[in-house]
């Protein structure tokens, strides 16, 4: 597997143990959210969401090297005033850093952007909401936990393919559930039957169709 210590391990598998629990706090307080095509007709609202966060990520890309590095996501944190500890934003860059190539992409930033809303929202009640200073990306990251919550039927911290099936079901939309799974297999992408909501987010990112190909616009 390459290079990680048996300390990388146990604080990954401690921040996705926060995250579980976080997640398990949302989904214990329920979803608005009525099918999973309520999650598909949010695409457009989210991507648009989503792109106007790109000048966020400029702003914090200090070299403008096209991903941000661990010493630029600290700035980034200071200046969206949430407080975490070396140790902390070591595993949420690590946990983030998909590719392994030292270094946040944008999509990645979106993702991580999105856990510490979870976390800090979580820890603090809703009175972080306020304080990342970025609304229109908040609301967004609350459809995604929204919508997280709405498939994990039994409130586990995970999605498990039978509760796709069974959120598919639910809309009656027979069509829909070839794609569903299609969807769930994009997800799970250590195939081990079950998706956590950092796996969910990385699949949404990829799903909603942000990336760095549109950059050629500038």
């Amino acid at each position: 597997m390459g290079g990680a210590t048996e300390q990388d391990i146990s604080s990954e598998t401690k921040l996705e143990a926060e995250l579980i629990e976080a997640m398990k706090r949302r989904a214990s307080m329920g979803t608005a959210m009525k099918s999973f095509n309520t999650v598909i007709l949010k695409f457009p609202k989210i991507d648009e969401s989503l792109r106007k966060c790109k000048a966020v990520f400029a702003q914090f890309d200090e070299d403008s090297n096209g991903a941000i590095d661990h010493e630029e996501l600290k700035k980034c944190f200071q200046q969206l005033q949430v407080s975490f500890t070396e140790e902390e934003v070591t595993d949420l860059f690590n946990a983030c850093d998909f590719n392994q190539d030292m270094g946040i992409k944008f999509n990645e930033f979106i993702v991580l952007l999105c856990l510490v809303y979870l976390l800090k929202d979580n820890a603090n009640g809703h009175e972080s909401k306020a304080r990342m200073g970025m609304p229109n990306l908040e609301a967004t990251f609350e459809t995604f936990v929204d919508a997280f919550v709405f498939l994990d039927k039994n409130k586990d911290g995970f999605v498990s393919k039978n509760e796709m099936a069974q959120a598919i079901n639910e809309s009656g939309d027979r069509s829909s559930g070839k794609i569903a799974m299609k969807r769930f297999e994009e997800m799970d992408w250590d195939n081990n039957g079950s998706v956590t909501f950092k796996e969910f987010l990385f699949a949404f990112t990829n799903w909603v169709g942000i990336d760095d190909t549109d950059d050629e616009e500038d």
